[in-house]
């Protein structure tokens, strides 16, 4: 497969999908509603930070591949936007809604894809997920994901899909560890720096030590009276 998105245009293809399965009376969607979903908090890995500007070269790169069209509905005076996915390699819902949570959340093994995706779509077990990641891994016209090496320390195997550039493994992981709050800002390619990562999760560290010792005080405060 010969397509290669930064990590925004990744989130706006995944959006999309994920908005015309969950909410498809409110799809297509408006620039303005692409960039709220982007910056969602739930269900986002890692969490970003874009602005108009920022998914609107992503749109206009994916309209380019003819991933993305714009489409003008009737009665409103506002550009939408829908993928071309469906068109591009005839996905099923079900191809789509594990192609979704990828895009959304990054490497997972079948097991958190089956949990994840039940949103939006249910599946009746986790056979039928792995069968469906290989065959999205032998798809003709992909491949469109790849089993990545078992990470020490884990049981399962972790499946990316391979409409991105290189997964940055430590984004994920350390956007895991924290969360899922560490947020992903526009710089180029969409990347963040190691040390803006660093930054951020030292900055939820002093939050929550913060935290921590307010709580504490407030036992101590409800101790006293009762001594």
């Amino acid at each position: 497969m010969d397509i290669l998105l930064n990590a925004i245009e990744v989130r706006v293809l995944g959006v999309l999908i994920e908005k015309e399965i969950a909410t498809p009376d409110y799809y297509p969607l408006t620039l303005n509603a692409l960039v709220n979903a982007c910056n969602q908090k739930s269900n986002r890995e890692p969490v970003m930070a874009v602005d108009d500007t920022d998914v609107t070269a992503a749109l206009d790169s994916l309209r380019s591949r003819h991933l993305v069209w714009q489409v003008r509905v009737h009665g409103s005076r506002v550009a939408k936007y829908e993928h071309n996915l469906k068109d591009f390699a005839e996905f099923s819902r079900r191809e789509l809604a594990l192609l979704c949570e990828l895009l959304l959340r990054g490497p997972q093994t079948p097991g958190e894809l089956r949990s994840r995706a039940s949103r939006l779509f249910e599946f009746e077990s986790l056979p039928e997920v792995e069968h469906l990641l290989q065959k999205l891994a032998t798809h003709e016209q992909g491949p469109f994901v790849v089993t990545l090496p078992r990470a020490a320390g884990r049981k399962e195997n972790r499946f990316m899909h391979l409409f991105g550039e290189e997964v940055d493994e430590e984004t994920f992981e350390m956007a895991s560890m924290a969360g899922s709050d560490v947020p992903l800002t526009a710089d180029g390619g969409g990347r963040v720096s190691a040390g803006e990562r660093i930054a951020a999760l030292e900055q939820q560290v002093e939050e929550l030590t913060r935290e921590i010792e307010e709580l504490r005080k407030e036992f101590l405060e409800f101790k006293r009276q009762f001594e």
